[in-house]
C-alpha cells in the first residue's frame, strides 16, 4: 500500500515524466504482446490433434541430378502396406497431395470448394470432431463426402441436418453427405472444406484414363502414419529406409518419418536432410525483436529514474535517517517500478485491443488476446515482473546508495558513473533503432530486386484460366473467338502454371552427353502459341509453328542450351523420355532457344527447361489444363474479362468462369517476405518512437535542470539558436555514436541474411547514409522542441526559480 501511495505521489509531482515513462513502456509491451500472440499461434501449430506426438508424414528422398531432394508424394500402395508389414505402425492413411478446387452443384446452385480425397482411417488419426454423422463410419459408401460446419453453411444455409443430402462434384458424380465436422483451426496443416474417399478418386481416374496398373512406381498421395505408444521411431525408420526398393528393385528412393511437431516450423530440407529451418526463422527473428523493443522501453524508465535522482536525494536521506535500510529502499523502488509496469501493462492491453484487428489483417490471422486464457494472464504477469525488475533494478540500486548526510545537506550527488550509464543506454536505444532502419531498407530492396528481375517472360496482362475436363478439345475455336474480340493478343495451352514448378526428369539425352551426367530438366507440355503468348524472347532459332505440325520439335532455355553445346543447339536432336506410352524415347529437334525462364523459387538461378510442343487435339487435352490469354490493355481489363468469360461459358457452359492474373500470382509468392518487410518497418517505427519518448523526456529534464544557466547565458547575450544548439549538442553526439556502432552491426546481420538467397541485392553505402541522416533528423526534431522552449524562457523568471 505504501508503495502504491509513493508511486502515485511521484506521478502527481512529475506528471509529464511519469506519463511519458508509462506511455513508452505501454507501447513496448503492446508491441511485444502482439508479437508473442503471433509466435504462440505459430508454436502451437497442429496442437488441435490429440495424437500429435504420434503422427508422422512419410517423406521420400529421391536421387536427382546427383543430389537428393525430399518430397511428400508417396506410392499409392504404401499406406496399407506399411500398416500390415511394419511393427510399430498402428495406423496409416493416404490423402491427395494438393487442394482440389471442385465445382459443387446443389440443386440449381453452383459453387467452388477446396477439398481432399482421403482414406477413412484419417478420421481415427487426426482429431476431427463430428457435429453430425458417425465418426466410426465417416464413409459408409464409396461416394460419401464429409464437410465442415462452415461448408455446411455455405452449401445448405441454416439447414440443421444435412446428413443424407446429395451434392454433385464437377458435373460428374453425385456424393452423399455422411458427416459434418468442426471447422479446422487456422493453425492446422490439414485444411479442407470437404473430404471424400481416396478410392472414389482412384475409381474415377481408372474410368477416365482406363489405367488399371497401380504399382509401386505410381506416386501421388501424401501418406501419414500413427505410431503405437511403445513404438521406437528409430526402429521404424530403419525398416522404412529401403522399404520402397524392397517392393520395386528399379527404384532407389528411400523413405523416413517426419514428426507432426516439426511440419510447420522445420519443413525445409537440403540434399535429403532436415536443415532445422523453416517458419522457425521468422518465429525466432520476431521473438528477438519483441524482446528488443521491450528492452528499449525499459531503458526509458531507467534513464528517467536515474536522471531525476537529485530531486529524490533529500527524500532518500530522510528515509535513511528514519531507519530505512538499503534493502528496504531497494524493495520500495522496485515496488514502484512494478506498479508502473502494471499500469503500463493495463494500458498496453487496451492498445492491443484497439490495434489487434489491423494487426490480424497484416499477418493474415485471426488472433485474439484471450484474457480468459490462464496462459495469457500468466504471460502478462511475467511481462509485468520482467519489465518491473529490468527497468527498476539499476535505479533502485543507485538511488538507495545515496549518503544521507550529504543528501540532507544538499551536497551535490556525484553522478559521473550513472551519467555514463545513462548515455550508454541512449546510445544502445538509438543503435537498435538505426539497425532497424537499415534492415528495413535492405529487406525492401531485396524484395524489389527479385520482383524486378528478368523472368524470361512477361507476367503483365497475362491471364490464367483453369480449364475443365475435356475443355481443351475446343481450344482452337475458343482461341479464334478470343482473337475476334480485338481485345486479346494471343492464347495458348500449358500443363503447368507459368510461375510455379513443372515436372522434372534427368533422363533427357543428347549427342555427347555422358551417362554419368544426370541433368535435371524441367519440362512443360504446351501448345504452339505458348512462347509468344507468355512473352518469351527467342534468342536463337525460331518459335513453334502454328501452321505446321511441330510436335516433334522442342524449344530450350539458354541455360539448357549451354549444357548441351556452348557452340549452338538449333537443329540438334534431343531424346525425350516423355513418350513412354509409345514404348520408347522420341527424337525431338531443337528449333529455338529462349532467354532463361525463372519459375518456382524466384531467389534462385534459372534451371534448364525444355518446352515440348503438343497437339491440342491429341496430347494436350489429356494433360494441359490451363489456358493462358494475353490481353492487350489491362486498364480496360473488366470489359475484356467479361468478353473472355462469355466465350469460355459458351464453350464450357457447365462450369463457372475462373481466372487469375499471373502478376497477382507472382506477387503472392512474396507474401512471407512482404510480411517481414512490413513488420520490420512497423517495429522500426515503434522502436524509434519509444526511443524518442525517452529522448524527449531527458531533453526536458536537462533543460529544467539547467534553467538558471540558460537564464544567465541569455542575460550575457546568448542567442536562442545558440542556446538550442548547446542543449542539443550532447544528445546529437550520442546519436552519432549510435550510428557508428549500428553501421557495422547492421552490415554483419544483413550480409548473413542475404547469404540465404542466390539472387540478392548488394549492400550499398548510401543505405547507411540514409539511416544515419534519418536518425539524426528524428533526434533533432525530438530535442529541438524542448531546447527552443527553454531558450525562449524569460531569463528573469529563470533566475528567480528554485
Amino acid at each position: 500500500m505504501n508503495t502504491l501511495k509513493t508511486t502515485f505521489r511521484s506521478l502527481q509531482k512529475n506528471k509529464s515524466y511519469g506519463f511519458l515513462n508509462i506511455a513508452g513502456l505501454a507501447v513496448g509491451i503492446a508491441c511485444a504482446g502482439l508479437i508473442f500472440l503471433w509466435v504462440g499461434d505459430e508454436m502451437t501449430y497442429d496442437g488441435n490433434n490429440v495424437k500429435k506426438d504420434r503422427l508422422y508424414s512419410v517423406q521420400i528422398n529421391a536421387s536427382y541430378a546427383g543430389n537428393a531432394f525430399t518430397m511428400g508424394s508417396t506410392p499409392r500402395l504404401m499406406a496399407s502396406s506399411l500398416k500390415a508389414e511394419i511393427p510399430g505402425i498402428a495406423n496409416a492413411c493416404r490423402i491427395s497431395d494438393e487442394d482440389i478446387n471442385s465445382l459443387i452443384t446443389i440443386g440449381g446452385n453452383k459453387m467452388y470448394a477446396m477439398g481432399r480425397y482421403a482414406d477413412p482411417s484419417l478420421f481415427g488419426m487426426f482429431t476431427l470432431p463430428f457435429v453430425q454423422g458417425n465418426a466410426n463410419k465417416p464413409f459408409p459408401q464409396l461416394f460419401s463426402i464429409v464437410i465442415t460446419e462452415k461448408t455446411a453453411q455455405k452449401f445448405f444455409g441454416n439447414d440443421p441436418n444435412v446428413i443424407g443430402k446429395t451434392v454433385r462434384i464437377n458435373n460428374e458424380q453425385d456424393y452423399v453427405v455422411t458427416g459434418v465436422v468442426k471447422n479446422m483451426p487456422q493453425n492446422s496443416t490439414l485444411q479442407f472444406e470437404w473430404l471424400a474417399p481416396y478410392e472414389a478418386q482412384m475409381q474415377q481416374q481408372l474410368v477416365k484414363y482406363g489405367n488399371t496398373d497401380i504399382a509401386w512406381n505410381s506416386y501421388g498421395p501424401f501418406t501419414y502414419v500413427e505410431l503405437a505408444p511403445s513404438a521406437s521411431l528409430a526402429s521404424v525408420n530403419k525398416k522404412l529406409y529401403h522399404y520402397i526398393t524392397g517392393k520395386d528393385a528399379t527404384q532407389k528412393n528411400t523413405a523416413f518419418l517426419f514428426p507432426m511437431s516439426r511440419w510447420h516450423l522445420y519443413n525445409e530440407f537440403a540434399n535429403g536432410k532436415e536443415t532445422g529451418s523453416g517458419a522457425i526463422k521468422q518465429v525466432r527473428m520476431l521473438s528477438l525483436i519483441a524482446w528488443i523493443v521491450l528492452f528499449i522501453a525499459c531503458i526509458n524508465f531507467m534513464n528517467l529514474a536515474t536522471a531525476r535522482s537529485e530531486k529524490r536525494a533529500r527524500e532518500i536521506g530522510v528515509r535513511k535517517v528514519l531507519g530505512s535500510g538499503r534493502s528496504k529502499l531497494i524493495l520500495q523502488f522496485i515496488g514502484e517500478s512494478l506498479v508502473m509496469s502494471a499500469i503500463a501493462t493495463l494500458l498496453a492491453v487496451a492498445i492491443m485491443i484497439v490495434v489487434l484487428p489491423a494487426f490480424n489483417m497484416l499477418v493474415q490471422k485471426t488472433l485474439s488476446i484471450g484474457l480468459s486464457n490462464p496462459l495469457h494472464i500468466a504471460a502478462l504477469l511475467i511481462i509485468v515482473i520482467t519489465c518491473g525488475l529490468l527497468a527498476g533494478s539499476y535505479p533502485a540500486l543507485y538511488l538507495s546508495s545515496f549518503d544521507p548526510a550529504k543528501a540532507l545537506k544538499g551536497v551535490k550527488i556525484k553522478t559521473g558513473s550513472v551519467t555514463m550509464v545513462r548515455k550508454g543506454l541512449v546510445v544502445l536505444q538509438f543503435t537498435v533503432s538505426v539497425v532497424f532502419i537499415i534492415s528495413t531498407i535492405i529487406i525492401y530492396l531485396q524484395i524489389q530486386h527479385v520482383k524486378n528481375r528478368n523472368l524470361g517472360f512477361n507476367k503483365d496482362n497475362l491471364v490464367e484460366i483453369d480449364m475443365q475436363h475435356d475443355f481443351a478439345k475446343n481450344f482452337l475455336t475458343i482461341k479464334q473467338e478470343l482473337l475476334n474480340t480485338g481485345l486479346v493478343q494471343n492464347a495458348a495451352l500449358s500443363d503447368h502454371t507459368t510461375i510455379y514448378d513443372g515436372n522434372s526428369d534427368d533422363r533427357f539425352t543428347w549427342e555427347g552427353k555422358s551417362p554419368e551426367n544426370k541433368v535435371g530438366v524441367t519440362f512443360r507440355d504446351v501448345s504452339s502459341e505458348f512462347v509468344s503468348t507468355s512473352g518469351m524472347h527467342i534468342a536463337e532459332g525460331r518459335d513453334f509453328s502454328e501452321v505446321l505440325s511441330d510436335t516433334s520439335t522442342a524449344i530450350v532455355t539458354a541455360s539448357f542450351a549451354k549444357i548441351i553445346d556452348k557452340n549452338g543447339v538449333v537443329g540438334k536432336i534431343i531424346r525425350s523420355p516423355r513418350y513412354e506410352k509409345e514404348g520408347s524415347y522420341r527424337d525431338l529437334r531443337i528449333v529455338g532457344v529462349v532467354d532463361d525462364y525463372v519459375y518456382g523459387n524466384m531467389y534462385q538461378q534459372a534451371g534448364p527447361t525444355i518446352f515440348l510442343c503438343r497437339s491440342p487435339f491429341k496430347d494436350v487435352e489429356d494433360n494441359a489444363n490451363l489456358l493462358y490469354v494475353r490481353i492487350k490493355d489491362q486498364h480496360n481489363s473488366q470489359k475484356t474479362l467479361a468478353q473472355i468469360g462469355a466465350i469460355i461459358k459458351k464453350n464450357n457452359p457447365a462450369f463457372p468462369f475462373q481466372y487469375k492474373f499471373v502478376d497477382d500470382q507472382f506477387n503472392a509468392m512474396f507474401s512471407g517476405e512482404v510480411l517481414m518487410s512490413k513488420l520490420s518497418t512497423l517495429f522500426a517505427v515503434l522502436a524509434i518512437f519509444i526511443s524518442c519518448l525517452g529522448l524527449f523526456s531527458l531533453a526536458a529534464y536537462t533543460a529544467e535542470r539547467r534553467i538558471k544557466e540558460i537564464g544567465i547565458r541569455k542575460v550575457l547575450g546568448a542567442s536562442v539558436p545558440g542556446l538550442a544548439a548547446l542543449l542539443s549538442k550532447e544528445f546529437l553526439q550520442l546519436v552519432g555514436v549510435s550510428c557508428l556502432v549500428a553501421f557495422p552491426s547492421a552490415w554483419w546481420m544483413m550480409h548473413n541474411w542475404l547469404q540465404c538467397y542466390e539472387y540478392r541485392v548488394s549492400i550499398h553505402w548510401w543505405i547507411f547514409a540514409i539511416a544515419g541522416i534519418t536518425a539524426l533528423f528524428i533526434a533533432v526534431a525530438t530535442i529541438s522542441f524542448q531546447a527552443i522552449k527553454a531558450a525562449l524562457m524569460n531569463p528573469v523568471k529563470s533566475l528567480r526559480s528554485e
